[in-house]
């Protein structure tokens, strides 16, 4: 029996070391690195996939409706949305809401407020991204790269936030 472990143990650490370094080159959402891809539901039931936005400046926003500094940045988040309509820009704002549409659509109409969402009720996203709470928010480029994160809430339609994102979405990809 001990020879037979002593000759399995040389295949079994090959096997443990190819399995760590595989996860040691995924690269984590930091600035400077590519954004994860994902492919999350819309509220109606679509599908979204950040790869397929390449060309755009994309804000990726993790929020939650039971979240305070969540829906304190909702207004500013709309305004934005609104500010950048016709310009290669999207936001996509990522509800980890475990009630799913049901709880994100509740909000909506009880608030008055709405927002590009998509569902991560599987925290997949969430933890590609690697964010450690909501509001998490992260500018990629147009060739998907991360330029910016922001933990925490912050007035998005800010004169200053408007003016980076437009010069952004001005330089070619």
């Amino acid at each position: 029996m001990r020879g037979i472990f002593v000759r399995l143990l040389p295949l079994l650490l090959v096997l443990t070391l190819t399995g760590c370094s595989r996860e040691q080159t995924a690269k984590p959402a930091i600035e400077g690195n590519p954004a994860p891809n994902f492919t999350l539901n819309t509220l109606d039931g679509k599908s979204v996939t950040l790869a397929d936005l390449r060309g755009q400046v994309v804000l990726v926003n993790f929020w939650a409706t039971w979240c305070p500094p969540c829906r304190a940045e909702i207004p500013s988040l709309m305004r934005l949305n609104a500010a950048m309509a016709g310009k290669p820009f999207r936001m996509l704002c990522i509800s980890i809401d475990e009630g799913g549409a049901v709880a994100v659509q509740q909000f909506f109409r009880s608030s008055g407020m709405m927002l590009p969402a998509l569902l991560d009720t599987d925290k997949k996203a969430g933890l590609a991204y690697g964010i450690t709470g909501v509001p998490e928010t992260f500018v990629i480029d147009k060739g998907g790269v991360i330029l910016k994160k922001v933990v925490g809430g912050m007035e998005w339609d800010q004169p200053e936030v408007v003016a980076y994102l437009n010069d952004l979405t001005s330089k070619p990809r």
